[in-house]
């Protein structure tokens, strides 16, 4: 996303036996069809975050430029996993599902793209069954069949070769013996030799999982179902020049310069309605200082800024006290919370109200100006999950927003009935290379000592933070840890997908744990077991809030902002606006005036 995405596949790997054995099986998402919403041509200071400014379906000669201050992990739809790729490559691809072109909370819904429909799952959950549409071509006129979308499902079985790309279908997938080792270490044995997925014919693949897995739509909706025609494949060479099936093809790609794409002419609006062709060319530049891209932003040289990360500091003054400026600009949430986990297994946080205690002493206007404030940082958050999630219900069981300086006469009363009426020590870890954390760190510290919580803080480099100290609940243990900081935001945007690597007990793990709270709550992991067996759509998102509730009620955790990121909106585009899911513009849709 504005990052890559968080999900940690070590913990995904250690937890997955447990994990799935868990899961049940639905069909997530309804429908398809093109943007639907609000719109509007007046611009305005957030105008884009929930209608389409400068709507338009005009074809243009002109160029969209994306300026990249680094480069793409890879351009390879099944190998990369930066937020902004997944969703610039919706430009050139058609995976099986995608999200809803659309602002608000309409562009979180999972809808057909290459399928016809979502999937039909079996009773027992086993087995998912897609149907694709008949008439999608590649780039070079050829048809795509459901070969083409197996072929690039096996490829993600080749973690030596594609190690960047998430590893759901290895992990979910039945496993066959000998083990599937993708289709090139025996390419004429094993090309299309992965019998948990089955092509009866060219227009229907069928999944057979391990295990029931509710959410299995979301996962077939990132970029590593797009097709891939064998016989064009180049393997490590293949991100030079994807086989297009999307509104755009490559034209050239100087490996970590520049990327132009330019219109596929096989495509058809009809086949891909959440995508459109209204350019003749799409520039993206990388490697270019972040300043640089502000500036050029600012100045009309630069279309959209392709990390969706937001402008830095010079530039978000600059915006933010120049009113023809602001009016061009949109302060969308993340789909980030940053937060500080509350140790449930360390004496004297096992006790819930001394993790209250906690919950309610903790200034929050302290914890969002460590991020750079409101707008800079975000909103203060008073619940687990953040706005943008299916399900997300609004409460604030801590008084975060009505007393964000934070209430001590209730932090005083939770420390007497934890039995320690002069407050406790205990440790907080943070990532010491990240100034807002190490920031954040030192405000809860200053906020927790003026009810007697006396902190000593620990901080450690990201690199190592998951795998050696925070994430390893011995070192917690043995260092008196009971604060870690951390941040969350899931591959999809389902309560499932929010909460289970942080919550769950089935996803604690010796190293590289990512439930740093080590909750292991019944009430928590049996709601997160209905969730995932629950077929019906709206009562299964009904458990977000549920599970939201009870995490906050086990003071698991300390939810301290709902992140932000201030975009610049180019007044040259039309069909803006952000797509929730990703938390930026949505790129698939974008044209010129």
């Amino acid at each position: 996303m504005r990052r890559r995405r968080t999900i940690v596949l070590s913990a995904l790997a250690a937890a997955a036996a447990l994990t799935l054995a868990a899961c049940g099986g639905s069909s997530s998402g309804s429908g398809g069809g093109s943007s639907s919403g609000s719109s509007s041509s007046a611009a305005g200071f957030n105008a884009a975050v929930d209608t389409v400014v400068n709507p338009s379906a005009t074809k243009t000669s002109g160029t969209i430029n994306f300026g990249n201050s680094s480069t793409p992990d890879s351009t390879d739809p099944g190998n990369t996993y930066y937020a902004y790729m997944w969703n610039f490559v919706r430009l050139y691809t058609m995976p099986l599902m995608t999200y809803k072109s659309c602002p608000g909370a309409c562009g979180l819904q999972v809808v057909p793209d290459l399928a016809t429909g979502p999937g039909l799952v079996s009773d027992n959950g086993l087995t998912w069954t897609y149907h694709i549409q008949p008439d999608v071509k590649f780039e070079d006129g050829t048809t795509v069949t459901s070969q083409d979308v197996k072929y690039a499902v096996e490829r993600t079985f080749d973690r030596g070769l594609y190690p960047l790309g998430p590893a759901y279908f290895p992990l979910l997938l039945a496993p066959q013996t000998p083990a599937y080792p993708g289709p090139y270490k025996d390419r004429s044995k094993n090309l299309m030799g992965l019998k948990a997925v089955q092509t009866p014919n060219a227009t229907t693949i069928v999944f057979h999982l391990a295990h029931p897995f509710a959410d299995f739509n979301y996962v077939v909706a990132i970029p590593q179902t797009a097709p891939v025609p064998p016989n064009k494949d180049t393997g490590a060479n293949y991100q030079l020049h994807p086989m297009s099936t999307g509104p755009y093809k490559f034209q050239s790609y100087q490996l970590n310069k520049q990327l132009v794409l330019v219109p596929n002419t096989y495509w058809k609006a009809s086949t891909d309605p959440n995508a459109k062709q209204l350019v003749s060319k799409i520039v993206m530049t990388m490697n270019m200082n972040a300043n640089d891209i502000d500036n050029r932003l600012l100045a009309g040289d630069l279309n959209v800024d392709a990390a969706g990360t937001g402008v830095q500091a010079a530039a978000r003054a600059k915006i933010l006290s120049t009113p023809s400026l602001k009016a061009s600009s949109d302060d969308p949430l993340a789909g980030f919370t940053w937060f500080a986990a509350l140790n449930t297994t360390l004496a004297p946080l096992n006790n819930v109200h001394c993790r209250m205690a906690i919950e309610y002493a903790a200034s929050k206007t302290g914890y969002v100006d460590s991020y750079g404030g409101p707008v800079a940082g975000g909103a203060i958050a008073t619940t687990v999950t953040p706005p943008n999630v299916v399900g997300h219900k609004a409460f604030d069981l801590y008084d975060a927003a009505s007393m964000p300086g934070g209430n001590l006469s209730a932090a005083k009363e939770q420390l007497k009935l934890c039995g320690q009426p002069n407050g406790f020590t205990t440790g907080i870890t943070y990532r010491s290379d990240r100034p807002k954390e190490v920031a954040a760190a030192q405000s809860l510290q200053a906020s927790l000592a003026r009810v007697g919580i006396k902190t000593s803080l620990h901080g450690f480099p990201t690199g190592t933070y998951d795998s050696n100290f925070a994430g390893v609940p011995k070192y917690e243990a043995q260092h008196d840890i009971g604060i870690s900081f951390y941040g969350w935001a899931a591959d999809w945007p389902d309560g499932w997908g929010f909460f289970f690597y942080i919550v769950d007990g089935k996803a604690i793990s010796p190293a590289g744990n990512t439930n740093l709270a080590q909750l292991n709550d019944p009430k928590v992991n049996d709601l997160l077991n209905k969730m995932a067996l629950t077929n019906n759509d709206a009562t299964r998102n009904a458990y977000t809030s549920q599970i939201d509730m009870q995490v906050m009620k086990d003071a698991a955790i300390l939810p301290g902002v709902w992140a932000k990121s201030l975009l610049y909106r180019s007044p040259a585009l039309t069909n803006v606006y952000v797509q929730p899911y990703y938390g930026m513009y949505n790129y698939a849709v974008l044209g010129l005036k």
